[in-house]
């Protein structure tokens, strides 16, 4: 009885555990919505290529009611991956930030 009761905890354990990771996992993710669109992207010379990396150019983000410019960077390349850049789209009256990733 003590061992299947023991196993019921440990059950209990590793769901309530694989809770909290899924409940971390989406909270990581910030969605930005913007009342406004944003101002038109601003040039930006890219450097030279750099092994072992790729460009990420500038963007718009919406923070306390307006837009701040944030310069570009550089993004460490995952092998076998292809770097889908942050952009912004139209969501009915508001602009919704769709964050940059590997794809």
């Amino acid at each position: 009885m003590k061992t299947s009761l023991r196993l019921f905890i440990a059950q209990a354990a590793l769901v309530a555990a694989g809770a909290c990771v899924v409940a971390s996992a989406s909270a990581a993710e910030v969605v930005i919505y913007a009342p406004t669109a944003p101002p038109a992207v601003r040039y930006e010379p890219a450097p030279a290529p750099r092994a072992g990396y790729v460009w990420d150019h500038g963007h718009w983000r919406y923070e306390r009611g307006h837009y701040v410019w944030i310069a570009g960077h550089w993004q460490a390349e995952r092998v076998g991956y292809h770097w889908m850049p942050g952009h912004w789209v139209e969501h009915g009256p508001n602009w919704r930030w769709i964050e940059g990733h590997w794809a």
